[in-house]
């Protein structure tokens, strides 16, 4: 053989080394950030989640914890981690608001790989069951017949709850007054308690306290509506033609990783989502199993990204 043939054949082996590295991913565990406490709504979709992928991929699926800063401790580990396709980030609505609420020590938009949205989640607006108005028009009417009488609870300065009840504020020209809590729990008990006048929670910590009357629904905020409520309303179809605002959950890698592996990845996690059992219990804790392509997740976190950030501005929504 001449020499250059010789060096030709070298080169293309050698191209084909990380190539055949690649099509033998997964060869140990696979270690998923959850960038929230455990126990919370994030963790505990993540486990239903990452146990069927495990089984997809053939290698154990292992849950880290790295809660703080909304987020952020998480989402940063994960930023600065190889992009060998071992370290995945199972993130929350927060991906998509923190750009616009805190300063990153990463890109959000260029460090990371969106893989597959896997769910969503509409939230329920909810008043107390004594409240004067029933519809979501009446509602309106009240508030904009008594300046600064309503007001509108949150889990906290930058949380779902809170951005839900902005986008309200925003659309309809209201001025809800804001009181944030340290969670939903308490949310709710002041909601019920007739201490605040609203609050958008989440189906599954708030649909049984509807179907109980301690709590009356006067829309959901989804652009469909929830199964368990068929009768209430989306507030699209109450007067605010294209709100749409949810919570989601979805699956992200490294900056760099292999397109193959990206590929993979997203195809088991659309796989996991798409099993009868793993939708069952989505769809228990009040979640729309998705499951989308790489590209589409893409799209997704780029157009929800961008609504919060128009909406932080329009608000001068702030965190401390």
């Amino acid at each position: 053989m001449t020499k250059r043939p010789l060096l030709k054949s070298i080169a293309a082996l050698a191209a084909c080394v990380p190539l055949l590295g690649w099509a033998a991913w997964p060869e140990k565990p696979i270690r998923m950030v959850v960038p929230y406490a455990a126990g919370g709504g994030a963790d505990n979709t993540a486990r239903v989640v990452a146990q069927q992928m495990s089984i997809a991929l053939g290698q154990q699926i292992v849950i880290d914890n790295r809660p703080g800063a909304g987020g952020v401790i998480g989402e940063d580990n994960v930023a600065k981690a190889p992009a060998d396709g071992y370290t995945v980030l199972y993130d929350a609505s927060a991906f998509s608001v923190n750009p616009s609420l805190r300063k990153l020590p990463f890109d959000a938009a260029k460090d990371f790989i969106p893989v597959s949205l896997v769910a969503t989640a509409p939230q329920i607006l909810v008043v107390p069951a004594t409240a004067p108005y029933s519809t979501v028009a009446q509602f309106l009417d009240f508030a904009r017949k008594n300046p600064g009488k309503l007001s509108f609870a949150s889990a906290g300065g930058g949380t779902g709850s809170h951005l839900a009840g902005e986008a309200l504020n925003e659309q309809a020209r209201l001025s809800l007054m804001h009181v944030p809590y340290k969670g939903g729990a308490p949310a709710l008990t002041d909601v019920m308690g007739e201490q605040v006048s609203a609050y958008f929670g989440n189906v599954a910590s708030t649909l049984g306290y509807v179907q109980s009357g301690k709590l009356r629904a006067l829309a959901v905020s989804s652009a469909r509506r929830v199964p368990g409520l068929p009768d209430t309303p989306t507030l699209a179809e109450s007067g605010l033609p294209g709100y749409n605002v949810v919570e989601w959950n979805g699956v992200f890698l490294p900056k760099g990783t292999p397109p193959d592996i990206v590929q993979r990845l997203g195809k088991a996690v659309q796989a996991a989502v798409n099993e009868p059992q793993v939708r069952q219990k989505l769809l228990q804790l009040g979640l729309e199993p998705a499951g989308t392509t790489p590209e589409a997740f893409a799209k997704f976190v780029q157009n929800e990204t961008g609504r919060v950030g128009a909406l932080v501005k329009a608000r001068n929504i702030r965190v401390d």
